[in-house]
């Protein structure tokens, strides 16, 4: 196996100071090929003027213009030579041989997956993975496709991470898919960015973008969902009423209103719970006891 590369900078000049050196050695070469013809009526035949244009020319090839956020790989006859990440106009050895490679941040939108979460059930998840390349050696000669390679390790990265926690959380509400959606971002950048790390591409922030049970149990959640509800109403519903009934037996034994035996405190509180609990609207009923003679 080919050692891992690390990026390191490739030699360049300006090309500012390139250029006029370049234009210099051409007008000399021009003058030793053209002086024989103008002065002296002889045809141009020296020698070294004709070798010294196609140098020159060729000395040309390494002038390059690179605009920003876009890096340059250099090879030298099949060997790692450097890479330049200025943005400017720059000469560079004629013998390299130039990959681009852009340094823009990038956005990845994983296709929607199928996975079980931790407890077994099917979810539909999906997520936004920003990324972009931190070192451009291991992203031209370490993976076939640096794009592609991010593609297939964010899905991967993802089915890890759903399967790995609850969709509602256990029986504690901890680790939940859906309500930890800051704890589940940072473990999703992490994974991915393990696994990209060869590449050397950095990962800056990945989150979930679609979730939801599968079609096939959808409904059946929601009813789940929509019972859980309604148990926890009725619960804080009978727990104020219970709080309001002892409320009312002492502040009317205080206040010396009324004396309550035990069946009367029973009867009372039942009324209330009734009057509280009730989804439906209660109408008062009046009881009047006729007293022995």
């Amino acid at each position: 196996m080919s050692e891992i590369r690390e990026e390191r900078e490739a030699g360049s000049l300006s090309g500012w100071l390139a250029l006029p050196v370049c234009l210099a050695l051409f007008a000399a070469a021009l003058w030793h090929i053209l002086a024989g013809s103008v002065f002296l009526g002889r045809p141009p035949t020296n020698f070294y003027g004709f070798i010294a244009l196609p140098v020159l020319v060729f000395l040309a090839k390494g002038f390059m213009i690179q605009p920003p956020n876009i890096a340059s790989v250099f090879t030298f006859f099949g060997r790692y030579a450097g890479s330049l990440r200025n943005d400017g106009f720059f000469w560079v050895n004629p013998f390299y041989q130039r990959q681009r490679i852009s340094l823009r941040v990038n956005n990845l939108n994983t296709p929607t997956l199928k996975v079980n979460d931790r407890a077994g059930n099917p979810i539909e998840v999906g997520a936004v993975v920003v990324w972009r390349v931190a070192d451009t050696a291991r992203a031209a000669f370490d993976v076939a496709d640096y794009v592609t390679y991010i593609a297939i390790q964010s899905e991967s990265a993802l089915r890890a991470v759903a399967s790995a926690r609850w969709y509602d959380g256990d029986e504690n509400g901890r680790n939940s898919l859906r309500a930890d959606l800051d704890a589940v971002a940072g473990a999703l950048a992490d994974t991915i960015q393990e696994h990209v790390a060869l590449a050397g591409l950095e990962i800056i922030e990945a989150r979930i973008a679609h979730l939801a049970y599968a079609q096939e149990i959808a409904s059946a959640m929601l009813r789940r969902q929509q019972a859980a509800a309604v148990v926890a109403a009725r619960s804080y519903i009978v727990e104020g009423a219970v709080g309001m009934g002892r409320l009312a037996i002492e502040q009317l034994e205080r206040e010396g209103v009324v004396k309550l035996g035990e069946a009367d405190r029973i009867r009372l509180v039942s009324n209330l719970m009734t009057v509280l609990v009730s989804e439906n609207e209660t109408h008062p009923v009046i009881s009047v006891d006729k007293g022995s003679a």
